[in-house]
């Protein structure tokens, strides 16, 4: 472990409980001191729940320490089930209460409650979030899941599927399984269980029903899809419909899956186009001015991959840096990188991100809250596309990233950043002008007088300009050209650098000047 100022995941009881929030009916007793009950927050100012999450805290202090910590959490779980009369209960112990070792799965047992106790033993010091959720939906549904349930006879009835993995605080998972459970049931299929989010304890044993699963999120619900697979040879759809393209292979594989099955599907309405803008706007000449736009993309290895694929077959953008933090997904990564001709960034740590941003030199990041951050420092358009994720990324409105919906939902998010990039660029190109200062007054008031301001002397000075610190080796820009540069839109500007980079090198140009600039762009301009 290490201190940080921000990371990509928290422990793995924060996952725990980032599942029972999501469920109906599902009680946590997290063994923990006073100081880890913050994890209320998480849900309650970030997904602005109307109820505190399923949760209670034994909340030991130091002084408990010379006592009977034991007898505190078998307290706690009496008075947790007596007070919620949850349908099931999981017991755990948080990064600092594991370290006193009193085994709340074996003390829960003891007390006999009248219903399903599943204990969870997360490593708190080698596994993170996303482990901690997969492992707890894992555990759920093997102890829960009736091991004798089979799907029903095919006479007479649709095909029948379970959607596996969105979890509370997952990066718009409420509304992805509004979208794929629509898209389904345009297509003949009906879903029936959701899980973990919305489902109940008693959903999850009738998950043995389904005719296939269909794992959204395989960061949070392919361990238990394969145990799945396993106990009731059950077929599982494993692509991600995000994006036009990876949605059209989707439907195609439910379509393939269902043949298997002995039932045929139509996906014709659903594959014509028209269903998303994303696919128009490709081919529209408004496209143009931004193909080719350099694209760094970092997250959730899901959500990376998939946004990957759209941004260069979908937008026409280059990829530039592809990446996730979560390391149980790193080979899938590191594949889909080597696609592009990329070698894919696996790390946990921001600096490692923000070094590796600012050294490709993106025109568009795409990543979570952190990279947005990291954008903003280094003046990019950024938009966000995975967790973690604040507030402002979690709208009210229905806001999906997958499905024909969701492709829209990405062209919005993406395209914008960069449009509005170029507002802000001529607000801050004209800002000297003396129509558009911050002086002039309000143009819908005509002539009228603006207050005015005493004039600031202007202090003239001899001193060379101070170059600008760049990688060892390249020639350095001094701080007259870097102004300069700046007054280049936004969308060029990048491409503008390189090559006036490239033109001093060749030349042996240590310092790159106002003049050097526009020698540069006379050069190019051939």
């Amino acid at each position: 472990m290490k201190l940080t100022v921000w990371t990509y995941e928290g422990p793995p009881h924060i996952g725990a409980l980032r599942v029972a929030t999501a469920m109906n009916g599902l009680h946590y007793v997290l063994h923990a001191p006073q100081g880890d009950t913050y994890a209320d927050l998480l849900f309650t100012m970030i997904e602005r729940r109307g109820a505190r999450p399923p949760i209670t805290y034994t909340t030991f202090q130091a002084r408990d320490l010379g006592s009977d910590t034991a007898e505190l959490f078998k307290s706690a779980c009496a008075r947790a089930y007596e007070r919620f009369q949850p349908e099931a209960m999981i017991v755990g112990a948080s990064c600092t209460a594991e370290l006193i070792q009193d085994d709340p799965g074996g003390l829960a047992t003891a007390l006999d409650l009248p219903i399903p106790v599943i204990p969870l033993e997360l490593p708190a010091y080698q596994r993170k979030e996303a482990w901690g959720a997969a492992e707890t939906f894992y555990r759920l549904t093997r102890s829960l899941a009736d091991p004798e349930a089979r799907p029903a006879p095919l006479e007479g009835r649709r095909l029948r599927c379970n959607l596996l993995g969105p979890t509370a605080l997952g990066f718009r998972n409420r509304d992805d399984t509004d979208e794929i459970s629509l898209l389904l049931n345009r297509l003949g299929v009906d879903v029936l269980t959701t899980a973990p989010l919305n489902a109940s304890p008693s959903d999850l044993t009738h998950l043995g029903e389904a005719d296939f699963n269909v794992v959204l999120y395989p960061e949070t619900g392919d361990l238990a899809a394969r145990w799945l697979e396993r106990t009731f040879k059950t077929p599982t759809i494993r692509t991600a419909p995000i994006g036009v393209g990876a949605t059209r292979d989707f439907i195609n594989e439910v379509v393939h899956t269902a043949g298997a099955l002995g039932v045929t599907l139509n996906p014709a309405p659903l594959l014509a186009d028209g269903l998303s803008r994303l696919p128009w706007w490709s081919r529209s000449i408004d496209s143009t001015y931004l193909t080719g736009k350099r694209v760094f993309v970092f997250g959730d290895a899901t959500h990376a991959i998939a946004a990957a694929r759209v941004a260069t077959e979908e937008m026409g953008f280059e990829l530039v840096g592809l990446g996730c933090y979560n390391r149980e997904f790193a080979r899938e990564t590191r594949a889909a990188a080597e696609q592009y001709g990329l070698e894919a960034l696996i790390t946990d740590d921001y600096l490692d991100v923000e070094e590796a941003i600012a050294a490709s030199n993106p025109e568009l990041v795409l990543g979570t809250q952190m990279e947005r951050h990291i954008a903003k420092r280094l003046r990019v358009p950024c938009a966000v596309i995975s967790a973690p994720f604040h507030v402002q990324d979690h709208p009210a409105r229905r806001a999906p990233q997958m499905g024909f919906e969701g492709a829209n939902s990405l062209f919005d998010a993406w395209v914008h950043p960069l449009t509005m990039g170029l507002e802000e660029h001529l607000l801050e190109m004209f800002r000297e002008d003396f129509e558009f200062n911050d002086q002039s007054p309000a143009s819908h008031l005509g002539h009228a007088a603006a207050p005015k301001l005493a004039p600031q002397p202007v202090v003239e000075t001899l001193a060379a300009p101070k170059p600008v610190a760049v990688e060892p080796g390249a020639p350095a820009w001094a701080a007259d050209a870097e102004r300069e540069l700046k007054k280049i839109p936004f969308f060029v500007r990048s491409k503008a650098r390189r090559n006036t980079e490239s033109f001093a090198a060749e030349r042996g140009v240590a310092l790159i000047t106002v003049e050097t600039l526009y020698d540069a762009k006379a050069h190019y301009a051939r």
